[in-house]
C-alpha cells in the first residue's frame, strides 16, 4: 500500500488533542525521555499544547535525546546544484520556470571543477540538487554528475557519498539512482496540505500531488533504503507539517522496515519571483518547536539544518536535536567555482567559509564529522535503524567522527586548527566506553597522522 494523507483526518487528529491534559503530556515526555518515540497521536498533543511548563520540557528532552543518542558530533556536508532548468511553477521557488534570469545547466568538467573546490574545502558527503526538466537535466545527465562526482579526486581529498534531491520520478529511474550507489534519495513534500499544495505548485508535473506524495514508496521499491523526507516550513501551518511527517515515517517503517534516514529542516525564505506577503513566516520560538518536536517523535532519525539559517540559530537547533550542517554552501549552479551573486534558488543566511563553520562547532566543544562509514559498511535501511535502536551505533559513530576530523585537520587545518581539533579529539576519545574500540581509534589516528586515509570502522 502507498503512502496517503488526508487534511481533514489530520486537522481532527489536531483538533482532538488540543486540551490535553497535564498529567497525559507528562506520560507522553516520560515515554519519550526512554528513547522509544512518539505515536502520531501523542505528537498531535505536544504540538497544540499552549503550556509553557510542557513546552519548556520538550526543549529539555530533545537535548537530552540528542545527547545520548549523538553525543558531540556534528555530521557535515554541502550542496552541489547541477542544473537549475526547471519545468514546474512553484510560487516558493526562484528556479520557477516562470522567473527570467539566464539558466545553467553544469558540463562534467565544470562538474568536476566544483567537488575539486569542496574536496579541497574538506568535504566528502555531498547534495546533487537540481531542478526538474526532462529535456534539459534528463536521468542520464544525474547518473552521468554522479559518476563524475565519484571519480574526481584532488589530492587526498575525495566524496565519498553522493546523496540526491532531485524530483519525484519513475521506479525504473530509482533503480538506476540506486545501482549507481547513491546514499540518501532526498525529496521534500513542501506541504502534506493537498489543497495548500496545490495552490502553490501552479504549473509542471510537480502539482501531481499524489506522484510526489509517493515517490519513496516508488523509491524504496525499487532497492534505496535510505530516503529523507522534508517540508518546507511556512507554506502551511507547521503543526499540520509536523504531523505530516510524522504519519509519512510511521508508513515508511510499517511498509518497509525503516522511515526518514533523514529529516530536513528548510523554514521558508525569500527566492526570486515570489510574494512573501502571502506567507505566515514561522517565528523563530515555534521553529525551535518543531525540531524539538521531531527530535523527540524519531529519535534516531538525522535531522538536518541549512545555511539558511543564521549562525545563532542554527547554534540553538544543534543543541535541541539538529544532527548535520552544511557548511561553505552555495546554492547557485556553479556558484563554487564563481562565488557570483545571483541565480540562487534561495537567499542564504550563513555564509561563513566550511573551515570557520568547523572553528565555530569545535569552539562550542562539538566534534564535526565527515564520516560516510555507515553507507559504506552497509548499514543502511532497517539494518541502521536496527543497530540505532540497541543504543550501539554510537560505538562507531564517535570513533569515525574522530578520525575523519583528524584527516581533516592533517590535510586541512593550519596550526591552530591542528591544535584546536586535536584538544576535541583528545577530550573526545576518552567518552568511547569500549576499551577494544578506544584502542582502535588512537592506533587508526596514529595511522592517519602517518599518511594513510580513509580509515573507519
Amino acid at each position: 500500500m502507498e503512502m496517503t494523507i488526508n487534511a481533514a483526518d489530520v486537522e481532527r487528529m489536531l483538533a482532538d488533542a488540543r486540551g490535553t491534559g497535564a498529567r497525559d503530556l507528562d506520560e507522553i515526555l516520560d515515554r519519550a525521555e526512554g528513547l522509544r518515540g512518539l505515536s502520531p497521536k501523542d505528537v498531535a498533543a505536544l504540538l497544540t499544547t499552549d503550556s509553557e511548563e510542557h513546552i519548556s520540557r520538550m526543549f529539555r528532552v530533545s537535548g537530552e535525546i540528542k545527547e545520548k543518542i549523538y553525543g558531540e558530533r556534528v555530521v557535515m556536508f554541502a550542496p552541489l546544484y547541477v542544473s537549475d532548468y526547471c519545468v514546474n511553477r512553484c510560487a516558493y521557488c526562484g528556479y520557477a520556470c516562470g522567473n527570467e534570469f539566464t539558466r545553467r545547466r553544469l558540463t562534467m568538467d565544470e562538474i568536476r571543477k566544483e567537488a575539486e573546490i569542496l574536496e579541497r574545502m574538506g568535504h566528502k558527503r555531498l547534495a546533487l540538487e537540481a531542478g526538474e526538466d526532462p529535456v534539459n537535466c534528463p536521468i542520464e545527465y544525474i547518473l552521468e554528475a554522479i559518476r563524475t562526482i565519484y571519480d574526481m579526486k584532488a589530492g587526498s581529498g575525495e566524496i565519498r557519498r553522493v546523496n540526491v534531491n532531485i524530483a519525484a520520478t519513475t521506479e525504473e529511474n530509482y533503480k538506476k539512482l540506486h545501482d549507481i550507489g547513491i546514499g540518501t534519495y532526498i525529496l521534500f513534500q513542501e506541504t502534506y496540505h493537498e489543497p495548500a499544495y496545490t495552490a502553490l505548485h501552479e504549473a509542471g508535473p510537480k502539482r501531481d500531488f499524489r506522484y510526489h506524495l509517493t515517490a519513496f514508496d516508488r523509491a524504496m521499491r525499487s532497492g534505496i533504503d535510505d530516503v529523507g523526507g522534508g517540508v518546507l516550513f511556512g507554506l502551511h501551518d507547521w503543526r499540520f507539517e509536523v504531523l505530516g511527517l510524522m504519519l509519512h515515517n510511521r508508513h515508511l517503517d510499517e511498509t518497509y522496515g525503516a522511515g526518514f534516514h533523514t529529516i530536513s529542516m528548510p523554514r521558508l525564505c525569500h527566492a526570486q519571483g515570489m510574494d512573501m506577503s502571502r506567507y505566515e513566516i514561522l517565528s523563530d520560538g515555534d521553529f525551535k518547536r518543531v525540531v524539538a518536536t521531531i527530535r523527540i517523535a524519531v529519535p534516531y532519525t538525522g535531522m538536518i539544518i541549512s545555511t539558511r539559517e543564521s549562525p545563532d540559530m542554527r547554534k540553538e537547533l544543534i543543541r535541541l536535536g539538529i544532527s548535520q550542517v552544511s557548511g561553505g554552501s552555495s546554492v547557485e549552479v556553479g556558484g563554487y567555482a564563481s562565488r557570483e551573486d545571483g541565480g540562487e534558488q534561495f537567499e542564504v543566511a550563513d555564509r561563513r567559509p566550511a573551515i570557520d563553520v568547523l572553528r565555530w562547532l569545535m569552539d562550542e566543544e562539538l566534534v564535526p564529522s565527515f564520516c560516510t562509514a555507515c553507507y559504506r559498511k552497509g548499514r543502511t535501511g532497517d539494518r541502521f535503524m536496527s543497530l540505532a535502536k540497541s543504543g550501539n551505533i554510537k560505538n562507531v559513530c564517535l570513533p569515525n567522527a574522530l578520525m575523519t576530523l583528524c584527516e581533516y585537520m592533517m590535510d586541512y587545518g593550519d596550526e591552530r586548527f591542528r591544535a584546536q581539533a586535536s584538544g576535541i579529539i583528545e577530550k573526545n576519545i576518552s567518552k568511547i566506553a569500549s576499551d577494544k574500540m578506544r584502542a582502535l581509534t588512537r592506533e587508526n589516528i596514529d595511522r592517519i597522522k602517518g599518511g594513510e586515509r580513509d580509515l573507519f570502522v
